[in-house]
Order: structure tokens, then C-alpha cells, then sequence
């Protein structure tokens, strides 16, 4: 799998800056499919879902409350952010602090499932990122990726190639 990491400057601000991936040879990140995939059935939550994303970006930070920990297997670090607990869409990422996220993709969870892991792309999303974030943070422990000093910003080589985590 080759994984491209990028800024998403459209929401990253003085505050929180917000990263997303394309994976292979993919033209739009996993974000922009989350977006893309979305926009016709949830676009008053997906408006709902970027403006929070500006404000944690412009004003606030990625700050715990605004995220659903434990999305997945616990320990897996994955979060889910939406628009309120009574909608069902989600966006599953990775947070790296308040200041720097991790954006994945993710879907509509409909309210007749309890757990991701009983609809298909959820778990293929969920687990999507899981992989990338094993990746990021492998590659973290060898010193080819870190965070700036800031905290604010994934810097070093962020064109990945990787065998194991193939899709």
C-alpha cells in the first residue's frame, strides 16, 4: 500500500491542523471520499461535521470532548467525530494530541446496529485507518516521520510504501 500524507489545509488552523492520506494512486484523500460519498443524503451533518472541524482548527483545538473515544477495539486509538450522538454518521480519525489529527473516511452507521463491526463498510473504514495508523506510528519509531515541535504538523518523509498493509 503506498500512503501519501497531506495536509488538510481547508480546515487546519492556528490551533489544530488536520492530516488526511491517499492511499495507492488514488487522486482524492480519504477525507475528500468521506466528503464525496456523503454529500447527497448528509450534507446538513457533513456541514455540521466541517464546521466543527474549523472551529477546532481556528479557535479551539481537537480537544477530547469533540471526539467519540474507543471507536473500535479498545486501544486502537480510533475516534469518531459527528454531529451529535442522536445522528449516525461518523468520521473515524486518529487523534495525535489536541493539535494534530489524523482524518480517515467513514459512513452512515443506521440506528438498527450496535457495534461497527456488523456493517461492512464501517468495519472496512475502522479498520482502513487502524492500518495506516500502525504504519504512520512504525514509521514514527524508526525515524522517518515525527511531529514538529510544535505539535501542530506530521513532518519528514510522508510518502509511504508499506507491503504488509495491503487493502
Amino acid at each position: 500500500m503506498r500512503i501519501q500524507i497531506f495536509k488538510f489545509g481547508y480546515v487546519s488552523g492556528n490551533k489544530a491542523s488536520f492530516y488526511s492520506v491517499k492511499l495507492n494512486n488514488d487522486n482524492i484523500s480519504l477525507i475528500e471520499h468521506f466528503l464525496n460519498d456523503n454529500i447527497a443524503l448528509f450534507k446538513s451533518e457533513l456541514r455540521n461535521i466541517v464546521n466543527r472541524l474549523k472551529i477546532m482548527g481556528e479557535t479551539e483545538g481537537a480537544r477530547e470532548h469533540y471526539f467519540r473515544p474507543e471507536e473500535g477495539i479498545p486501544g486502537d486509538r480510533v475516534c469518531a467525530l459527528y454531529d451529535s450522538p442522536e445522528k449516525n454518521l461518523r468520521l473515524y480519525c486518529i487523534r495525535f494530541g489536541t493539535k494534530l489529527v489524523l482524518l480517515g473516511s467513514g459512513g452512515y452507521k443506521p440506528k438498527k446496529i450496535s457495534a461497527l463491526q456488523q456493517d461492512p463498510k464501517l468495519k472496512l473504514e475502522n479498520k482502513r485507518i487502524i492500518d495506516i495508523v500502525k504504519l504512520i506510528e512504525k514509521r514514527m519509531e524508526e525515524g522517518e516521520i515525527w511531529i514538529s515541535s510544535d505539535g501542530m504538523d506530521f513532518e519528514g518523509n510522508l510518502d509511504l510504501k508499506d507491503n504488509y498493509y495491503e487493502d
